[in-house]
């Protein structure tokens, strides 16, 4: 056979690999990117001039696969990039330092490579979609969970108001007869309870007035903390205050805000293990003053990631949390034309981050 026949077939072997990619990535999805990136080493393997002494090897950032253990003294390497980034990389090599690879064979991995990572961004881009999709879905949720709640605690409101008020009259009335009070004390305790759990339902759906004025925030963290000394010593977990300044100004609540602080920090302790360590950190951003929570606990499944800033949802046991300390907080973060968001920490625990306009 002439060398020109020879060439001629070896470009035959790049132009149907380079089909064969095309084609295996056009039907490919994220759910099955490790069959995905073995048909592509498969197939690349038959696009060489020795495919039965040449290996493949390709590293995303999503999945590996090696049709052999790595070798590099005799090698081709393509750079993986997604969106302008180096994410990977994909590397035919042969054990033989003497087998010499075609030039032409080089040009033939940059462009599965290239391929590779088009199918890499739409992905990412497709990741992202159904991110947004999710947040605009709780976010529309959350909204009408609001306009519910707001209702809901102004009917309850003026009654319980009133159950208070005559509870109270009747108490001064039995006194005057030297009557037992048992019964009016539990009837005020109840009342005063439900009242304080209308509050933070007026709190989540940003309905509590407000007092906005320039504040520092760090004093008011300073001081949340040193309140919650005894909480953390109680539960054996430490604690690390990271504040890069000691002024850091916005127009807020004082008042709501300290409640922000006290229920993340609350949450945290609650949920971190015995000499677990909670770090509340802030800083400032060009826009915002950010405030960061990171505990050792368990993290959130999927369900509470969805729903843990919704009334009344909480992963506490029965009796142990009302499932209204995160929608206050929610609810005046929001008031303060902030977000608050919660993830989970790649070891263990969550982190919630919390921004605020500096005006």
């Amino acid at each position: 056979m002439s060398s020109t026949e020879e060439a001629l077939q070896e470009r035959i072997k790049e132009l149907t690999c380079l089909y064969e990619v095309s084609s295996i990535l056009v039907n490919a999805e994220a759910a099955t990117m490790a069959e995905t990136l073995r048909a592509i080493a498969l197939s690349l393997k038959k696009g060489f001039q020795f495919p039965d002494s040449t290996e493949i090897a390709i590293d995303t950032p999503m999945e590996s696969y090696e049709t052999a253990p790595k070798n590099l003294n005799n090698y081709l390497a393509a750079d993986l990039k997604i969106f302008n980034k180096v994410k990977g990389e994909i590397v035919a090599f042969r054990k033989d330092p003497e087998s010499r690879f075609l030039k032409e064979e080089q040009p033939l991995l940059d462009n599965v490579a290239l391929k590779l990572g088009n199918f890499l961004e739409r992905v990412e881009i497709q990741k992202n979609e159904a991110s947004l999709k999710r947040q605009m879905e709780r976010a529309d949720r959350l909204s009408i969970l609001g306009e519910i709640t707001a209702g809901i605690a102004h009917e309850l409101n003026t009654p319980l108001a009133n159950i208070l008020g005559f509870a109270e009259l009747l108490k001064e009335d039995l006194l005057k007869e030297g009557r037992s009070l048992g019964d009016i004390d539990k009837i005020i305790h109840n009342t005063i309870f439900s009242r304080e759990v209308v509050k933070k339902l007026m709190f989540f759906a940003c309905e509590m007035p407000q007092e906005m004025e320039r504040v520092n925030i760090v004093p008011s963290i300073k001081n949340a903390i040193a309140l919650l000394d005894a909480s953390f010593s109680k539960a054996e977990v430490k604690y690390v205050v990271k504040i890069e300044e000691e002024e850091l100004f916005l127009r807020a609540d004082i008042i709501q805000l300290t409640q922000i602080i006290f229920n993340l920090t609350i949450n945290a302790i609650y949920f971190s293990p015995r000499n677990g360590v909670v770090i509340i950190e802030t800083f400032q951003t060009k826009d915002h003053i950010v405030l960061k929570i990171e505990d050792e606990g368990p993290g959130l499944s999927d369900e509470a990631l969805e729903k843990v800033f919704q009334p009344f949802f909480t992963t506490k046991p029965t009796g142990e949390g009302s499932g209204l300390g995160l929608s206050v907080v929610h609810g005046i973060v929001a008031s303060h034309s902030g977000s608050i968001t919660v993830q989970n920490n790649p070891n263990k625990g969550a982190t919630f981050t919390v921004k605020l306009p500096k005006s």
